[in-house]
This record gives structure tokens, sequence and C-alpha cells, in this order.
């Protein structure tokens, strides 16, 4: 579709770097050179002139958000569903704080995005200019790298530099942030020019002789492990098909973090499930009992290890990485492989040859052992009046939404109702998992299912969330009216903020203090009010019938699904333990768990 600007094609001599544009018009070029298809914003003073040339162009979409914060989380889960780079607008001062959280969430999480905030013009600044702020100060700590424009003459090569450093190396948010003097006077479109930033990816590949001497340990390791994490799914649905080839040419076991599932399928024999604090029995005892761990685009994060000194004590350890200050950083180990990890898998794949996959059945039938203690079992009462447990709400979810055969995309808030999701959804592709793992954020899921059903109108896209979670960014309703976006909202409600009531049970001898919500909203009117179809299910005998109907229906539904308010997510690693040391119900003693003083800390 063509461009429809004011500018004549003789201004529009493109690369002459003479053009007759203003710099919010260069900016949409840039963005549209690199690809960008979508942006999420919200619009103020300092960034008018940019929607301006927004209003005059048809190539770029722009989704109104209803708060910054919900605008970085759409892009985040827009980012991690395509493999593409995220696109952010906000105004300055405040509109540039209020998307802080979500920059330090895509941060932690490796997610690339280029975040681009409005600023006073370039002479008040430092003045305590109106809805003034040091944007760039402020977010340092929480971006990749950030850019203050200060002259016309730089502006498109560093906004092009800004999504080479957002998608290269570690992947992570970049924000420039963009004086109203820059975006309404002039400004050249340059050519693109090489970055005078190094590139922050390996350029040689991954290392001969680490490959080596990490094939030649699973030549003869009896007890072998793949750990995996969400590097897999950063470096792309090929990384991911390698990893399936691997473990399929070797026979090994594969567990995974949280921001790594769907890498592998859920539902195969080798896949262990989630390893760490709320992971699988399975999983969490081989990584302890393994003599060969091979870490594969994870980082060894506090949740997935427990004790440190106490993890995987005795196995020969491999970290793989495309960040190289991550490797040895947590755990020491034994060969560094730095780079991509899909190459490092590649070169993995061609150095193991046609070797034939050992013998490991009796590493498996241990495994099996672990497998039958099913660390993530519940009993269901199914008289039609019983209340419903979450994990069979969930479990539920998934084999309907698996029935309807439709490609499905689930974000999750963050609490129990995010564990539950890990241990009870199962997913057999990369990149359909959407939740915030590093940082934790409370709200979200909601926003990043607006992302996700932007990305993939035609996909089934749900939150399962938290009645507290939710209600964290619950405007964004609006945005789903708006754009018509038949996202499914999945709230376990048990009227508690679940994990914190969990903890203080554990270690604060069952004082709620301030966890348990007492005015919670109708949510059945609430969504009615943002023109979506409200739905309840208060007992096990209506849970089917409404999941079925939020399936078929064909809009925006806010389903609550009132389950039991005690329950707690099992099995569970006490802060401070050793990831061995699981508790797996409520009748475990904490203490026996390996649950210390100093551990308490740790929560």
């Amino acid at each position: 579709m063509p461009w429809e600007e004011t500018v004549t094609a003789a201004e529009r001599d493109a690369g002459t770097g003479n053009e007759a544009l203003n710099g919010a018009e260069v900016l949409l070029r840039v963005l549209d050179e690199e690809g960008v298809e979508v942006i999420f914003g919200y619009p103020g003073g300092a960034v008018l002139p940019i929607y301006d040339a927004l209003f005059k162009q048809d190539r770029i979409r722009h989704v109104l958000v209803r708060h910054e914060q919900a605008a970085v989380h759409a892009a985040e889960a827009y980012a991690r569903s395509t493999g593409k780079v995220g696109v952010v607008l906000v105004t300055s001062g405040p509109g540039a704080t209020n998307a802080v959280t979500g920059l330090v969430d895509a941060l932690m999480d490796s997610i690339p995005l280029v975040c681009l905030s409005g600023q006073v013009p370039t002479k008040l600044i430092g003045n305590d200019a109106f809805q003034e702020a040091d944007t760039t100060g402020i977010t340092r700590p929480a971006t990749k790298h950030n850019y203050l424009v200060r002259e016309p003459g730089t502006l498109a090569q560093t906004v092009r530099e800004a999504f080479e450093v957002a998608r290269s190396g570690r992947p992570g948010p970049v924000l420039v942030d963009l004086p109203k003097d820059i975006t309404v006077g002039k400004a050249p479109l340059t050519k693109p020019a090489l970055s005078r930033l190094r590139r922050l990816s390996h350029q040689g590949g991954p290392d001969a002789e680490a490959i080596a001497r990490t094939v030649e340990a699973m030549k003869t390791a009896k007890r072998p492990l793949f750990y995996t994490g969400g590097g897999i799914i950063n470096s792309g649905p090929e990384a991911s098909e390698l990893l399936r080839r691997l473990a399929r040419k070797t026979g090994f076991p594969v567990t995974s973090t949280l921001m790594g599932l769907g890498a592998f399928p859920s539902p195969d024999p080798q896949f262990l499930g989630m390893l760490g604090m709320h992971g699988s029995v399975e999983a969490n005892m081989a990584t302890h009992g393994c003599d060969l761990l091979i870490a594969l685009g994870s980082r060894f994060d506090d949740r997935v290890t427990g004790r440190v000194d106490a993890f995987s004590p005795n196995s020969f350890k491999v970290h793989a990485d495309i960040d190289p200050s991550q490797i040895d950083k947590i755990v020491p180990v034994d060969v560094r492989i730095e780079g991509d990890v899909r190459d490092t898998l590649e070169a993995l794949l061609e150095a193991w040859g046609d070797t034939p996959a050992p013998d490991l059945s009796t590493w498996w039938n241990q495994i099996a052992s672990w497998r039958s203690v099913d660390g993530f079992g519940f009993t269901q009462d199914m008289t039609p009046s019983a209340i419903i447990r979450p994990q069979q709400a969930v479990r539920r979810l998934y084999e309907l939404a698996k029935e309807t055969g439709r490609d499905t995309f689930v974000s999750t808030e963050v609490g129990q109702h995010q564990m539950w999701a890990a241990q009870h959804f199962q997913f057999d592709k990369p990149n359909r998992w959407l939740t915030s793992g590093g940082l934790g954020t409370m709200g979200y899921g909601l926003p990043a299912a607006v992302g996700a059903q932007v990305a993939h109108p035609d996909a089934l896209v749900i939150d399962i969330a938290g009645e507290a979670s939710t209600l964290m960014n619950i405007q964004e309703l609006g945005t789903i009216a708006q754009y018509r976006l038949p996202v499914k909202i999945f709230i376990l409600n048990n009227h508690y903020m679940g994990m914190v009531r969990q903890w203080q049970e554990l270690l604060h001898g069952s004082r709620y203090s301030q966890s348990y919500s007492e005015a919670l909203p109708d949510f059945v009117k609430l969504a009615e009010a943002f023109h979506a179809t409200g739905m309840r299910a208060t007992h096990i005998g209506e849970l089917d019938d409404v999941i079925r109907r939020m399936l078929a229906h064909d809009g925006p539904v806010v389903a609550d699904i009132c389950v039991a308010e005690g329950e707690n997510c099992y099995p569970m690693i006490p802060s401070g333990a050793a990831h061995n040391q699981m508790l797996l119900g409520p009748d475990q003693d904490s203490e026996a768990a390996g649950l210390t003083e100093e551990g308490k800390m740790l929560v």
C-alpha cells in the first residue's frame, strides 16, 4: 500500500539525505524499513507529531492501549509470539515512567523491544519543564541500551541501530528518547550505515574444542540431561527443531525452565517437565542425580537452582549461552560454549553424527520411579456441587482447547495460577507460552494476550489469570473491545493473592496479612461493562460447559472460575533448600524439606 504523505515524488528522492521530511516522518520511514507492522502506544503532547505522521500513512498499524505498562507487555507478547521486534510509543514524563516496569520485564526475559519515548524540546531539557523526566537516566538500568536523539541528522541511524541492538546477541529492550523539536523539525532520511556499535552476538560460531569436549562427555555419560531455557525460544523455531533432533539421536531426557516451555513437546515421553521451585519431581530429581548436565539457553535462575551449593552436585556441567557474562556467573561449569544456542545445537548434532544412542535404560528406570510419585497429582471430587480444584480447571481448559484443533497461545499473570498453567497446560510448539519469568510482573497476562491476538488474529488466545493480577491491568478490556479482539480471560478466582497466601501459611503461621481480597468486582458484570461476555462457574458440574461456551464464543470472554480458596501449589522447593528437597503436599513438614531461616529471606 502506498504512503499517503504530503511530500512530492521529487522530495522523496530516496537516499539523497535531502528529503523534505520532518523527524516524525523520517522515524516512520525507518520503522517501515525495519519491517514494523504494529506499534502499541498511548499519545501525549510530546509525541503528537509522531501521531500526526501515523495518521497520514497506512502501512504501520497503531494499537491504542489504556496504560503505557500495558503497551510494553503487549509488545513483549507480540515479539515473543512472532520472533519480531516489538515496538512501543509513549509520551514524555509519566508516559515513559509508566513503561519502566514493562522494560525491566523485557530485560529480564530477553525480549527484543524498541520503546520510542517523547521528550520535551532539547532547549528545555534540564529545566523541569512540563512532563519532563530524565528518561534515559531512569531507564538506563531498565534497558539493554538507550539513546537520547539530540541532532536531526542522527535520527534515522539511531533508530536503525536501536533495532540492531534489540535483536542482536542476547535480545532485550532498547529505548530511544525523542525531543519534540527533533520530530517536528526537518530531518534527513539518511542511508543505512554500518553500525558503529560492536555487535553483541558471537561471531565465530561455537568453539570447536568446547563442542568436542561436550560430545565426548555425552558419549560416556550414564545419567545425562538437557536443561533448556528461554534462549532456545529466542533463537527461533529452528533451534527448537534442532533440540528435538538432538534429543531423538541421543535418547537423553529433557527438562525446561518456565521460559523454555514449548521448545520441546510437553507430551513427549523424553520430556521430564519443568524444573525448579514448582517443577516436577522427576525433573528436579534428575537434575540433582545426573552425571552430565547440558544447559542450553538457560541462566541458572535462583528459582531453578534452589541452594546453589547443592545444585546438581555430582554432574559434569556444560553451559551454552549467547551472553558470556551468564556463564560461570551463578553455577561454576566445566565447559563454556559461547554463542547462539541454535549454532551450538547444530554443532552438537554434526559432531554426534551417526553415533548410536547409548544404553540409558538404567537411568530411564530411575526416572520412571521418580515419575511414579506424580508430584502434580490431585484429587477432584466430581460430585456436580463440589468445589473446583484449580488444577482441574487448567487441565480441562487444555483438553477442551486441544479438541478445537486451533493454534493456541496462552499468556498468564503471576502467582499460583501461573504455576498451575505451567504444570497442567501442555505445549508442543515454541512461542505459544507467554509469561513473566524473571521479574514476575502481576498484570502481565491481559495485555500480553492483546499483543498475541493482534499478532495472530485467527488464533485462540487465552489469559490464564488470577483475580488479583487481572485487576492490575483490567483497563485493557477497553483495548480488547475497541479492536474486537476475541481474547479469552480465564480467571482462577480464589479471593486471595494466592502465592502470597501460600507463603504466609508456610512462613508466617497462617497470618494472612492483606492477602485476602475483600472487595472483588462481579467479573461477569465487569465484562459486560467492557462490551465482553461474562461467564461464571462455581462448582465442578458447571466447569466444562463454561469452558466450551467460552471457547466457542467468537468475541472476548471473561470466565470467572471460582476455585478452592485454600489450595496450595505443589511440588514446591522452599527458598534456601536444595532442589531435591521438595514439599510434595500440605502434610509434609517444611523443616524436613530443608526450609531454613536464611531461606525465608529469599522469598
